[in-house]
């Protein structure tokens, strides 16, 4: 059985490891997100006056975020403690130390009024700078506090235009803080260069970086990134792969993180009970600049070294996290096999082939997540029965046997009124 897909499953650890920076410890960290408390998110809005050109479905800027805005409010989790934080909305003159100082919380981070947001919302005006690099500083002390996941999504026109306060290094340093805080970005109407600047804050802190275009695709996307930091947090344990299976750490069910060098491989041992199935995922985070053309393969052998089942997933362009899966059912066996061992060690091998430029740090490896699930497999699962139909099967062979005897009864009873018509 091969098969190619890719999975999401545990990406909220996965984007965690991208902002620590380093591989998992074997609990959660001073700082790392447990769950705990309420998940936070910080909007910070560009509001410099860039934002007021009209090239968003006819309208401008600043209309287009505003209406996303006042619809993501509205269908914000009431769990997520949210805030907004503008940047360049109160400063319009030409001083350029006191334009890099304008940034603002325009709603606290915590319980939601969607009335009173939407009304502070609603008076803001494209005005002046766009200090990004400040702004994200201070968003990240407007989440600080509390064990629950903190994500920033950053939504601006243009780049930085207070450097030599760089927003990539000041994002560094966020993610080196190892307060468990990712930041997304979303560029309007992007040019090369601010999706070059956008791109790297979000990298740095293991976040999602996104072109918009339209008033809904910005609206449908600030929604998925508040409702995911909703999700739950699960936190991995730290491993350490081998570099061949006899080496390899042996696994249970659960999330697991690793750093895997470029282009090298990573053993796991799953032990596998007949009658179980192994589903196992893996994903690998880019979290540097990438070539272009990359791939991830995940192998599932014996310890012999014969292949049972593979996954792979592949892309040719910038990528956040690049998954794939496989699944693998062992029989049950037979009375006259109780002679037989009664588990098998099933070889996990990750290998990836990202590959960087010239001058790009391919140390430490890339973060690694490994999702590692064995189940009852499809002879003994409540929904899976022959053929992997499940109990459908059983359904499905009714229903065709009726309309067997069903179709035989009206081809007897068409063909006896056509004889009785004939007759008459």
């Amino acid at each position: 059985m091969i098969t190619r897909t890719r999975l999401a499953a545990g990406a909220c650890a996965l984007l965690a490891a991208l902002t620590a920076g380093i591989a998992f410890p074997a609990s959660a960290a001073a700082g790392e997100p447990t769950g705990e408390d309420a998940p936070k998110v910080n909007l910070v809005l560009d509001v410099s006056g860039s934002m007021r050109t009209r090239d968003i479905d006819g309208g401008t800027r600043m209309a287009a975020a505003k209406q996303a805005f006042n619809e993501v409010l509205d269908a914000t989790p009431e769990e997520v403690r949210l805030g907004i934080r503008t940047l360049g909305a109160d400063y319009p003159g030409d001083d350029r130390k006191t334009g890099c100082k304008d940034t603002a919380q325009l709603y606290p981070v915590g319980p939601l009024d969607r009335t009173e947001a939407k009304t502070a919302v609603a008076t803001l005006a494209p005005t002046g700078w766009t200090p990004i690099g400040p702004a994200l500083l201070e968003a990240a002390d407007d989440l600080d506090g509390g064990d629950g996941s903190k994500r920033i999504v950053l939504i601006s026109d243009g780049e930085d235009t207070c450097a030599p306060l760089d927003p990539c290094e000041v994002a560094r340093e966020i993610a080196a803080k190892g307060i468990g805080l990712t930041i997304d970005t979303l560029g309007l109407v992007p040019n090369a260069k601010m999706r070059q600047q956008l791109s790297c804050i979000a990298e740095a802190t293991g976040g999602t970086y996104t072109s918009v275009e339209h008033t809904d695709e910005l609206t449908d996307k600030v929604n998925q990134l508040v409702d995911r930091a909703a999700d739950p947090v699960v936190t991995p344990v730290a491993t350490e792969g081998a570099d061949a299976c006899a080496k390899a750490p042996t696994l249970k069910s659960g999330l697991y993180t690793d750093r895997e060098e470029f282009g090298k491989q990573r053993w796991y041992r799953v032990d596998v009970l007949p009658g179980q199935e192994l589903r196992a995922s893996v994903s690998v985070g880019a979290d540097r600049t990438v070539n272009p053309s990359y791939g991830v393969l995940l192998r599932a052998v014996t310890v012999h070294g014969r292949e049972i089942v593979r996954g792979e997933a592949a892309g040719n362009g910038r990528t956040d996290v690049l998954s794939t899966g496989l699944r693998y059912p062992k029989p049950e066996l037979d009375d006259a096999d109780t002679d037989k061992p009664a588990a098998e060690t099933v070889c996990l091998q990750v290998t990836n082939s990202f590959s960087v430029a010239s001058g790009v740090k391919t140390t430490p490896g890339l973060p690694l997540e490994l999702t590692v699930d064995v189940v009852d497999g499809p002879g003994d699962s409540d929904d899976v029965a022959s053929f992997g139909l499940g109990r459908g099967w059983w359904l499905l062979g009714v229903l065709v046997l009726i309309g067997f005897v069903a179709g035989l009864l009206w081809g007897w009873l068409s063909r006896w009124r056509l004889a009785v018509w004939r007759t008459n």
